[in-house]
């Protein structure tokens, strides 16, 4: 209503104007008579009407058509945000135009299907944690519980079972603090530093020597010349965890760590033989709990947050990993940004 007043005041303003202006000429000649000057005076304020109340009338039907396209995207964005208030998600908005407004709506959609999505995984997250720790603490629970009411007796192997659980229960907690520790510094970037990533890796390799001839697989390591800039703690966790990770699930007897610098980049791959893995699930293994076995037994698995962390911390070094898998024969990679000097 305030805009329609201004618009009609502003138009009336100039019509007056207008018309103000040719009566001033017409009285400037003096051939004009009385009575032809008032005719004159008295048209002119008739075309003055007439003339701004269909151009009030026009104008307000563009606004007004004009407006509404605005504003009808704003209230559906207005109910939208108080039904989030209310702890609900709103249907997505249709988007009809390419516009400032449109392209709030679509960011506004996008915003609508991460926070599902976070919640979505924040759900997942502790249904699958306290599926990790609800069986270890209640095989605790009822072999302490038999122990304390003399339906069992102690027995070396017994304990050496309940020390696993424990030490299960201890490291499922170090890596969810980890994850959580590693998350927080999202926000607060840690220091850089030069690093040769080649000698991470062959220190890293060389933690996994005794394991890999105790368990027969022949490794094969290649490493080029290569410094990037990051946390040299946090690289060398990767590593470790790819490694362990193949190591663990190796069915063929041969692994193949391979560091090459390419271009701008850096990039290790760790191939073997292992479990077998669907193509349609090749970027779930990184996913916190993820599991291919969906028995989720212990024997053919770890916690599940080895590769979610190692995923972390290359992404916060802006690197990129990832798997490629023909279904049997596996290779886990990631790539950095090399410095040009090396």
């Amino acid at each position: 209503m305030i805009n329609g007043l201004v618009l009609a005041i502003v138009i009336w303003l100039v019509g007056v104007s207008v018309k103000d202006f040719a009566c001033f000429l017409v009285d400037q000649y003096e051939f004009v008579g009385k009575e032809k000057q008032v005719f004159f005076n008295s048209t002119m304020q008739y075309y003055l009407v007439r003339a701004s109340l269909i151009a009030i009338l026009v104008a307000a039907l563009i606004y007004y058509i004009l407006m509404r396209k605005v504003l009808l995207p704003l209230q559906m964005l207005m109910k939208s945000t108080r039904i989030m208030t209310e702890g609900k998600y709103p249907e997505p908005i249709e988007v009809a135009s390419n516009d400032e407004t449109g392209q709030l709506s679509r960011h506004f959609n996008q915003m609508i299907m991460t926070l599902k999505q976070t919640e979505h995984g924040r759900r997942q997250m502790l249904s699958d944690i306290s599926h990790e720790l609800r069986t270890p603490l209640s095989n605790l629970n009822g072999y302490l519980e038999a122990l304390s009411s003399g339906v069992i007796q102690g027995e070396p192997e017994l304990y050496r079972s309940l020390h696993e659980e424990s030490m299960h229960l201890t490291k499922l907690v170090d890596q969810l603090h980890q994850l959580s520790i590693l998350e927080g510094k999202r926000l607060n970037q840690p220091l850089r530093e030069l690093v040769n990533l080649d000698t991470v890796v062959q220190a890293a390799c060389q933690r996994f020597e005794l394991e890999l001839e105790g368990k027969g697989i022949q490794s094969d390591i290649r490493l080029e010349p290569g410094k990037v800039q990051g946390d040299e703690i946090g690289l060398k966790q990767v590593v470790t965890n790819l490694i362990q990770n193949a190591i663990q699930y190796d069915h063929g007897g041969w692994i193949s760590i391979i560091g090459e610098a390419a271009g701008q980049n850096y990039t290790v791959t760790i191939s073997n033989k292992g479990q077998p893995i669907p193509r349609d699930q090749a970027n779930l293994v990184f996913e916190r709990f993820y599991r291919i076995d969906p028995s989720r037994h212990r024997e053919t698995g770890g916690t599940g947050l080895g590769l979610a962390i190692a995923k972390e911390i290359v992404e916060q070094h802006d690197g990129e990993i990832g798997l490629t898998t023909d279904g049997l024969e596996h290779t886990f990679w990631f790539t950095l940004k090399r410095l040009e000097s090396s």
